[in-house]
């Protein structure tokens, strides 16, 4: 591995990000030889996408979250605060607000899908660092989320990949069963003939990397930089010191771009 890309070179910003902030290389449980050691086995990489892809401080999630709750108030019949708290209910018990309408109102997934992904993606920018860090890494690249195949799809357009990965596995996909279920990651592992010992999973919930840890899987948290504002749930925001994530950092690219020049070290 060279120590420095060439003036050509798109990702050169991102590594020499890397180089200077710690924080893009912040490993926990594994020291920096070990951050090394394991990602260069890696030959498949598995990205979650809502809060990963993009970042958290996005509006995209806070338009799903929104049109969650507007299809809960029409469904029900219920005003938003009411429809707001059961939404909540039903994502902390089941993982999904889908799988608990599924489980208490037998509802009709795709029209649920296609409602609640139903937004405007313009706001998010282009990111061509990340796209340059991804199609850098060696072997496979596939999707695992919890949302839809359509939705990633036109997330990722967006976002500037084209083609980037090989396949998305969505909530359809894992039989409606989300994640951090570990029936989930076992159909994926099957579906895609991937092997966990040589496979990364990238995760902006801690939560949902506690099974691929156990199977063998390297295991990233995505953070948000603390000059950006966080969307999320605070309670999603828990566990990055939890012994089955291996890394955390707040610059996905700059990671990424560490790892192909070696840059790994302490944080």
């Amino acid at each position: 591995m060279t120590a420095l890309a060439s003036d050509d070179d798109p990702v050169q910003d991102v590594v020499a990000r890397a180089a200077a902030a710690t924080r893009a290389l912040a490993p926990r449980t594994l020291s920096p030889g070990e951050v090394r050691a394991r990602f260069a086995t890696v030959d498949t990489w598995v990205f979650d996408l809502d809060n990963t892809l993009y970042p958290a401080g996005s509006t995209v999630w806070p338009m799903i979250d929104e049109r969650i709750t507007r299809y809960l108030a029409d469904l029900m019949g219920i005003d938003g605060m009411s429809a707001r708290g059961l939404q909540k209910y039903y994502y902390k018990r089941y993982g999904t607000t889908l799988k608990g309408l599924i489980e208490d109102h037998a509802i009709t997934p795709g029209a649920f899908l296609d409602f609640v992904h139903d937004i405007d993606r313009t706001s998010l920018a282009p990111n061509p660092a990340l796209v340059q860090a991804i199609a850098s890494l060696p072997g496979r690249k596939l999707i695992l989320t919890n949302g839809s195949r359509d939705h990633a799809l036109r997330t990722t357009e967006q976002l500037g990949f084209a083609d980037a990965f090989e396949a998305v596995f969505d909530i359809v996909a894992a039989d409606l069963v989300p994640k951090p279920e570990a029936a989930t990651y076992e159909r994926f592992f099957a579906t895609h003939g991937v092997d966990p010992s040589r496979s990364a999973m990238f995760e902006d919930l801690a939560k949902n990397l506690q099974v691929p840890h156990a199977r063998g899987m390297a295991t990233v948290l995505v953070v948000p930089s603390t000059t950006v504002e966080d969307n999320r749930e605070p309670w999603e925001s828990l566990g990055s010191a939890e012994p089955f994530v291996d890394v955390v950092t707040d610059d996905l690219a700059g990671f990424l771009a560490g790892l192909a020049f070696g840059q790994a070290r302490e944080g």
